[in-house]
């Protein structure tokens, strides 16, 4: 049985296994200070205590990472826990190694900086307090220590004194790397609601012009009906004339595809057929798109190239999907119907779709707005057309980009995700 994919961890989660990766740097460090202290420089400590408090701060950081394994959220409760254990087995270390006195007393402020960044003012507050109440106890009751305040590791420098630098750089450290973490973090949370606010917004405009096109499809129904009707009529009057039924023959076939679209408008707004794409050959795929296009756009040239040597791509695809690269192949043939060219590659995770036109180009002072609101490069254009192309294209997956070709023109590149065998 295929097993979940875990969540992604929320910033309250991460922020525990932030401050559950500091706990340990702390404590190992403060384990083998106090090692080369006694072994080394010969401190007279209470052996046992110390040893404990350490060993009972090793378990609970052993318990905070199996916690952070099961699915329930982290709570700023649960958080102000963890940083108030850290408070109190600091304070006991303290205690047992000269208390106020000890050069690592300042650490208080490492806590104390996590929790004015990651909780609550009250919760911030509060553990400020603790570590402020917990530094005045130790200045008045703790097992002294005498070769922290007079011991000498060389011609001027006392060992108290390099305590307080090895405890500076520790503390530096650890409050820049967590700091720097959590406003990345930030950072990376608010450029998902932006994107998240950006997609709510283009899902209603995209829900606006989709009631609107229901509406429209009912009512051009009966009038392509009539002309369809109207057209045979004239076909019939006018037999023996041949450039007057090619034309009419053109109109009757435009006229039909106009029918289909609408029909298939009308059938694809069930919600379940747009959930299930079909799956079919990118190339057969796009051969057939073009070919509908032409009967649209007789007046184009154009030529396809098949860039791909190796595999068969296929795509997930609907008819939203065709009308999509209906929408960009119109843009194209609008800048200039002479000779688009319609490019086909593939790698192993995506397709790309290539057309390139030789117009005018796209202007650079809107090319980042196209797609994201009705802005339209046309002097009678609404936009519409690119919106719900990007928000197609989007809804697959994929990513529109356009560009001015260096040769001139408008290069429009459409990438979608390939499928790949067994999907």
């Amino acid at each position: 049985m295929q097993q979940p994919t875990p969540l992604p961890l929320s910033t309250p989660n991460r922020n525990l296994v932030r401050l559950t990766f500091v706990r340990g740097i702390t404590w190992t460090g403060f384990l083998a200070a106090i090692i080369f202290g006694i072994e080394v420089l010969g401190f007279q400590l209470r052996v046992v205590p110390v040893i404990s408090v350490i060993i009972a701060m090793g378990f609970i950081n052993i318990a905070s990472w199996w916690r952070l394994g099961r699915p329930r959220a982290v709570t700023d409760l649960e958080y102000l826990l963890h940083l108030m254990a850290d408070i109190a087995g600091l304070s006991l270390l303290f205690f047992y190694t000269g208390g106020s006195t000890n050069p690592f007393i300042t650490y208080y402020l490492v806590p104390v900086t996590i929790a004015a960044a990651t909780l609550p003012w009250r919760y911030a507050w509060l553990v400020a307090s603790s570590a402020m109440a917990a530094y005045t106890f130790l200045m008045l009751f703790y097992d002294p220590v005498p070769q922290l305040s007079h011991g000498m590791i060389g011609p001027g420098i006392s060992l108290h004194v390099l305590g307080m630098w090895l405890n500076f750089g520790l503390s530096a450290g650890l409050v820049t790397y967590f700091i720097f973490k959590m406003a990345h973090a930030l950072r990376r949370r608010d450029l998902a609601l932006s994107r998240t606010r950006e997609a709510a917004l283009r899902n209603e405009q995209v829900l606006a012009v989709a009631t609107q096109a229901a509406g429209t499809a009912h009512e051009l129904g009966t009038p392509l009906s009539t002309m369809a009707v109207l057209l045979k009529e004239m076909r019939e009057d006018a037999a023996g004339q041949p450039t007057l039924e090619a034309d009419i023959d053109l109109l009757r076939r435009q006229v039909d595809t106009c029918k289909s679209r609408l029909q298939n408008l009308v059938a694809n707004a069930d919600r379940r057929r747009l959930a299930q794409p079909a799956s079919q050959p990118a190339q057969a795929w796009l051969e057939d798109v073009v070919q509908r296009w032409l009967v649209l756009r007789p007046d184009v040239t154009h030529h396809i190239e098949i860039l791909g040597k190796r595999g068969t791509p296929v795509l997930a695809v609907d008819t939203t999907l065709e009308q999509a690269l209906m929408n960009l192949l119109n843009n194209a043939a609008d800048a200039n119907p002479e000779d688009i060219v319609i490019s086909l590659d593939w790698t192993k995770e995506e397709v790309i779709i290539d057309i390139r036109d030789h117009g005018p180009g796209v202007a650079m002072s809107i090319a980042d707005q196209l797609g994201d609101t009705f802005v339209s490069t046309k002097s009678k254009g609404m936009g519409i057309g690119l919106f719900l192309t990007h928000a197609t294209i989007n809804r697959f997956g994929g990513g529109v980009s356009l560009y001015n070709h260096e040769e001139g023109g408008t290069l429009t590149e459409v990438k979608l995700p390939r499928l790949i065998a067994g999907e």
